[in-house]
This record gives C-alpha cells, sequence and structure tokens, in this order.
C-alpha cells in the first residue's frame, strides 16, 4: 500500500469516527455515505471541505497544549474541539496512528475531512434526506451495524497488559521461521540487447559489443558504473550506474542464480543469455540470511497476537448470546428468498 492510499484511508477514518459518534449521541444514523461498520471506510468525503478558520486562543506557534473543550476548527456554525479530534484520533489503527505523528500537516487535513462530512450532513438533513422511506431504512441498518460494532469493541479488545513480555518472546521464538530473511545480493548490470530470434547479422554484432563491454569491465581498475552509464542497453538501470539494488537469492533467475552465488564481492560474472539479451553481472555486496531481531518484529507481533485474541473474544462472545437465546432460521424460507434472487438475476 503506498502512502496516498493510507492518507486517503485515515482521512476518511477519522471523518467517519467524528460524525458517527456524533450521530449517535444525537440518535441518529450517520450519512448513507459512511459504511456500516466503524473504521472500514470506503469512500472520500464528497464535498471539499472549507479552509478551517483558526479561533483567537489558539496559540501562533501551534506549541502551547490544547484543551479539551478549546474549538481547532470550524466550517459555519459547526465546531470541531480538541476532544472530538483526539477521540477521533483513538479510532485509528496504529499504523494510521503513526503516520499522523510522522506528518504533522496530516493531521489539519483530517480535520478538514470532518469538517466536510459535517457539511454534508448538514446538507442532507436539511433536505430531509434522512426521511425518504428508502434512506430511512438503511440508515436505521448503518445505525444498528455500528453500535453493535462500537459495542463489541469495547467488551472483546483484550486488557492493556496483554501480551506480557514473557507471551511475545514465546510466540517471536515458535514462529522464527516466518521472520527468515533469505539471503540477498546487491547487483548491477550492462546489458547487451539482442532478441532471443535475432537474425546472424545481429546476433554477431550484439557478440562483438559483449566481448568488447567484457574486456572492458575486467581490465584492471575499471569503472563499472560509468561503462553501464555510458553502453549499456537497459535505460532504466543505466541511469542508475547499472544498479539493480538488493535482491532477495529466491526472486533471482536460474540462470543469474547460478553466476552469482559463490561470485566474490566486486567480481564480474560471465555474460548470462536471457530472452532480451547478454547480462553481465557485478556482485556489489552480499547479505547473509538471518532471522530479524525480536526488537524490529515485536509491535507488529503485538498487534498480531491482540487482533487475535479480539477476534477469539468476539466468537466466544456471540457464542455465549446464541447461547443464551437460540436463534431459529427458516432454511426452507431462505433457499426460497435465494431462488428468487437467482430468477431476477437471470431477466
Amino acid at each position: 500500500m503506498n502512502n496516498n492510499t493510507v492518507t486517503v484511508g485515515l482521512l476518511v477514518t477519522i471523518a467517519f469516527a467524528a460524525v458517527s459518534a456524533d450521530a449517535i449521541a444525537q440518535n441518529r444514523a450517520p450519512t448513507a455515505a459512511a459504511p456500516a461498520r466503524a473504521g472500514t471506510p470506503t469512500a472520500a468525503p464528497a464535498v471539499a471541505a472549507t479552509p478551517a478558520r483558526p479561533t483567537p486562543s489558539s496559540p501562533a506557534d501551534g506549541r502551547a497544549a490544547v484543551q479539551g473543550s478549546e474549538v481547532v476548527a470550524r466550517v459555519g456554525d459547526s465546531d470541531v474541539t480538541a476532544d472530538e479530534v483526539r477521540a477521533a484520533l483513538s479510532a485509528l489503527d496504529s499504523r494510521q496512528q503513526a503516520a499522523v505523528a510522522r506528518d504533522p500537516a496530516l493531521l489539519s487535513q483530517t480535520v478538514r475531512a470532518i469538517l466536510a462530512n459535517r457539511l454534508v450532513v448538514k446538507e442532507a438533513l436539511a433536505k430531509k434526506w434522512d426521511q425518504q422511506p428508502a434512506n430511512a431504512a438503511q440508515l436505521a441498518r448503518a445505525r444498528e451495524n455500528l453500535i453493535a460494532e462500537i459495542y463489541l469493541q469495547s467488551i472483546t479488545a483484550p486488557p492493556e497488559s496483554y501480551p506480557s513480555e514473557a507471551d511475545i518472546k514465546s510466540v517471536y521464538e515458535a514462529n522464527a521461521s516466518a521472520f527468515l530473511v533469505p539471503r540477498r545480493f546487491q547487483l548491477a548490470q550492462i546489458v547487451v540487447a539482442v532478441a532471443k530470434d535475432a537474425e546472424k547479422p545481429a546476433e554477431d554484432a550484439a557478440r562483438k559489443k559483449l566481448d568488447d563491454v567484457l574486456k572492458k569491465a575486467k581490465q584492471p581498475g575499471a569503472d563499472f558504473a560509468a561503462l553501464a552509464r555510458s553502453v549499456s542497453d537497459d535505460p532504466a538501470t543505466a541511469e542508475r550506474d547499472g544498479e539493480l539494488g538488493w535482491v532477495s537469492e529466491s526472486d533471482l533467475r536460474p540462470e543469474i542464480r547460478g553466476q552469482v552465488i559463490g561470485l566474490a564481492k566486486a567480481a564480474i560474472s560471465d555474460p548470462v543469455r536471457l530472452d532480451d539479451g547478454w547480462h553481465i553481472l557485478r556482485l556489489l555486496d552480499t547479505e547473509a540470511a538471518h532471522t530479524r531481531p525480536f526488537a524490529e518484529v515485536r509491535e507488529a507481533l503485538v498487534q498480531r497476537m491482540r487482533a487475535e485474541r479480539t477476534d477469539a473474544n468476539r466468537r466466544a462472545y456471540i457464542a455465549e448470546l446464541f447461547k443464551q437465546t437460540p436463534p431459529v432460521v427458516n432454511e426452507i424460507a431462505l433457499s426460497k428468498l435465494l431462488a428468487k434472487s437467482d430468477e431476477s438475476a437471470g431477466r
């Protein structure tokens, strides 16, 4: 996932969290544009936000602590307080919170997203859009789902003390193979292009160029990077001094792997024939296979273990509810319902 995707998802998540909380507080559903499940947005706000006007009490340099009730943004007659922003941020997952921490400008964008959603809600309510029968039914379902989801989150999340340090280390040790980083090679190349099915004149010309390039590359003190820039037929790597970057052993083509393994650092391989031509490889460095250290993966393990525990708690809680109040499902009626749906789809 790229940074733009993370940013868009983060903006919509925060905006939805703020608007949904406000909607429930007022005993009404969020707008239909909001998803039924908290924290899983599907679309960005439909209306661009009006730039927020900072309150006079806001410090110009932003270094003073902001009080919970202090208005940090406004659009029309709708205010957003510091407490509301904090509540919205707390609904984010750790990755999204880290994105805000890394990029302070993102916080301003998220507040604008909240304001944009508020404008949308205000316009929808002014038009009594929420009172139209079809929309009212959809909103009721969305509100029901949202309340159930938020309630489940509140009662199934494990305590802050979970997992213990001993638990985390135990899982790390039991899954050491999952943290294995394979051997990697840092490579550079010079390509002499020639099609696999090239005519003899083209093949002979390529072979002549290859011999000339290989002779220059293997001369004592030869500058492989400069040679790659000047003669390589692969523009993408030529402009980077021929560098391919770090490549895992498992990702190397068998023809190249056979040449690279056992090659000394800074040594040059024999030419390798591939479909696009001849490749001369230089081994810049090697990184041995290793297991990622505990400190590097600890946070990811904690998040995974907490998510798994939450999921287990949720399944157990719902199973207990069904045990106390057994559900009754009319399977025959359901099968007829599906049959009618299939008939409608075939028309």
